[in-house]
This record gives C-alpha cells, structure tokens and sequence, in this order.
C-alpha cells in the first residue's frame, strides 16, 4: 500500500524522482529531481457509519482527583460519524442541559496523535491542530448547537498505520466555565480519503 505525502511534527513522508541523463565520456551527465505528491489508497465511501451520542456528566469524566470540587452540569449532544471523510466537514450539535456554574465557552480541538516505532520502544505525541469556540458565553440551557468544522488541509492526512510509526486523530470537546475550570471529552477518529 501506498503511503500519502505528508508533513507532520514528526514524521515526513515524501515521493522524490531522480533521473540521470549520462551523455558521454567528455561530458558531464544531467541531474534532475523532482518532488511529487501522492495521495494514498482511496476507499469506498462509508454510507453506514452510525452518530456517536454523548452525555458528559461529572460521574462519566475520567482522570479527576476529587468528584466533589467538579461543579454539576450535564452536556449531550451527537458527532455525525467517527469514521470521517477527509474532504467533508465533521457535524454534529450539542446542549447544554444544566450547569451550576456559568460557561464562558464551549470548544472543539482537533488533535493529532503521531506515534513512531524505534529499538528503544514507542514515542508518543499529541499536537492541536486547529480549534474552533463554537460557543461563548454562559449559553441557553437545552438549546442545540451546531458542530461543523472543516479539516485543515495542511495539517491533517488520512489516518496511517505502518510498522514504524502511526498517524491518528481526535476531537476533544472542551468546555470553559466562568473560574476557568476546563471539562473535557476525547473523541478518536478516523480520517479516510473516498474514491469519486
């Protein structure tokens, strides 16, 4: 299989040609190079891929030292799919159904995650690539608001996984209260290039 043309944090993946025009004893061969990019194996468009629900409540939060210093609320809302088209925007909605404490605002983060492979083990790294406020302010208790965010073209590819090393994405939602306190929820997704 081929490997898409990309450019990340940490690893690079680049199709060079290199020719050579020899032309003789008395003179010197002509060298060229050329970069091109290659777009990996394509796939069949996934017409079947369900929404992903959530409900994100004090008691479904992982990694918290003390239950009782998180402020109540409860946030629902659905991402269209977890399996993405490259070239499609990500959608979906959420609501805030109740807070105790005010929102400043509600964010989405998309994240890369490259792991590459070597004698020694595994590194692993994480890099927000872009970030979207789609809400400011302590918004209106019920109301559904609409998710949509492009992928960058410069900083995403298609999901890779090789021997040596693996290029993943996430989504986070992230939402801000008024004392600064973050709520955060990860998403893995998959990003796919369909065949037309």
């Amino acid at each position: 299989a081929v490997v898409s043309t990309q450019s990340t944090g940490f690893i690079s993946v680049q199709y060079t040609l290199h020719a050579e025009l020899r032309r003789g004893i008395l003179n010197k061969p002509i060298l060229k190079s050329l970069e091109f990019i290659m777009e990996g194996d394509k796939v069949a468009k996934s017409t079947d891929e369900p929404s992903i629900p959530f409900t994100i409540t004090p008691q479904s939060l992982e990694n918290i030292r003390e239950i009782k210093s998180v402020p109540d609320f409860k946030i629902s809302g659905t991402l269209d799919r977890a399996v993405c088209d490259i070239e499609e925007p990500l959608q979906g909605n959420i609501s805030v159904e109740h807070s105790a404490k005010p929102i400043k605002s509600i964010e989405l983060q998309l994240v890369r995650v490259e792991t590459c492979g070597c004698a020694e083990g595994y590194a692993k790294d994480a890099t927000e690539i872009q970030n979207i406020q789609i809400a400011e302010g302590d918004v209106m208790r019920g109301l559904a608001i609409p998710i949509h965010m492009i992928f960058p073209r410069l900083f995403t590819c298609v999901t890779t996984a090789t021997n040596n090393f693996k290029i993943e994405f996430e989504v986070n939602i992230v939402i801000v209260l008024q004392d600064d306190h973050l709520i955060t929820e990860n998403f893995p997704i998959k990003l796919y290039r369909p065949r037309k």
